[in-house]
């Protein structure tokens, strides 16, 4: 079970990676387009060379039309392919202040206990996520400028938040375990040492 998990997890963070990747070209692409826009209608150029600043308007270089739209739906699948690969190894943003006090017994059931939390979240964002998906999907809402479906990305999301769902569910019977017995189900990282 703990190759299958790692290998999903592993698998949706490459996947988000690839599209995170995907959206900074895109962004890219996009400033330099709006860029050269810009500069094909200034002064500058027009002073310059009329030809050069009509030669650069006549190539249609401009902002991506759609960019916001195509970021603000990548963004939110990423952010849940991520999720899976922190979840599993632990990766989450932890403040020890006060727990580095306490035993290492204490120390696992805290984090069992904040993990079940944190899977509590984690199935209500997945269950939230498919009552918006089908909403969506229902009401045949569009994006503004590209027209394409709204519920296309709820649809990825909702994916990456299945995953991410089946991932803390085996992360919180994992440490559990761990704080229970001692025995680890879990990949190997420095913060599941108890």
């Amino acid at each position: 079970m703990k190759t299958a998990i790692d290998r999903l997890a592993r698998g949706m963070a490459v996947l988000g990676g690839v599209v995170l990747t995907a959206l900074v070209v895109l962004t890219c692409v996009s400033v330099l387009g709006r860029g050269l826009n810009s500069m094909g209608h200034s002064d500058w150029l027009i002073g310059l060379s009329q030809g050069a600043a009509d030669g650069l308007i006549a190539a249609g270089v401009g902002p991506v039309t759609g960019d916001f739209e195509l970021v603000e739906a990548g963004i939110a699948f990423a952010i849940f392919a991520f999720l899976p690969i922190c979840q599993l190894y632990a990766g989450h943003a932890t403040v020890d202040v006060f727990t580095s006090r306490l035993s290492d017994r204490v120390n696992g059931w805290l984090v069992a206990f904040w993990d079940v939390v944190l899977t509590l979240v984690i199935l209500l964002i997945t269950w939230r996520l498919s009552a918006g998906l089908w909403d969506k999907f229902g009401n045949g809402e569009t994006t503004f400028l590209l027209q394409f479906p709204i519920w296309w990305a709820y649809a990825a999301s909702f994916v990456a938040a299945l995953v991410a769902s089946v991932t803390a569910i085996y992360c919180s019977v994992g440490r559990v375990i761990l704080a229970a017995t001692g025995r680890s189900i879990l990949p190997s990282s420095g913060a599941d040492a108890i």
